[in-house]
């Protein structure tokens, strides 16, 4: 008898109930949608681990990858990890007070703020990115290089159709 998923038990439940669908989508965003809950837990246990949540490492690794002097206007960084400004303050807010962000104005112009990240956020942020791309290969190493290969290129085909292009 063949091993079915939980994927693979609801299309067949369809299937048997509704014949006059086709439930094949659901093999691919099903299996999708558990996957990205069983890696974000994954993921996000690392963080955590470090004392960070998965938004304060995403504005601790936007700020590290955007290159010395490691600061962005809050606009930039807003854009950068795609939520709102005011998600973006709550976030700050907390990284301020642990010290791994710092705000203050460029050149005295109140209006033009700047987010940058302190020395103890550089390392923090270097220390949590080693285990977290250790944790991500992890991950992946459960599938073989072909297969990684493949994928990333029929998500990163798939993406195209929802992403603007990026220069």
């Amino acid at each position: 008898m063949e091993h079915l998923d939980h994927v693979a038990r609801i299309q067949q439940q369809w299937a048997a109930e509704r014949p006059d669908l086709d439930p094949r989508p659901q093999g691919i965003i099903g299996r999708l949608h558990r996957l990205a809950i069983f890696l974000r837990e994954e993921v996000c246990a690392v963080y955590a681990e470090h004392g960070l949540t998965e938004a304060e490492f995403d504005v601790l690794a936007t700020l590290r990858r955007s290159g010395a002097p490691y600061s962005l206007a809050p606009g930039e960084l807003a854009a950068q990890t795609m939520v709102t400004s005011g998600a973006t303050t709550k976030r700050l807010d907390r990284l301020v007070s642990a010290g791994y962000v710092s705000r203050h104005s460029e050149d005295g112009d109140q209006r033009r703020r700047r987010i940058s990240l302190s020395p103890e956020g550089k390392k923090k942020i270097d220390e949590v990115m080693t285990d977290h791309l250790a944790n991500e290969a992890r991950l992946i190493a459960q599938l073989s290089a072909a297969e990684q290969s493949a994928l990333e290129g029929a998500l990163k085909s798939w993406l195209r159709h929802y992403e603007p292009p990026q220069g």
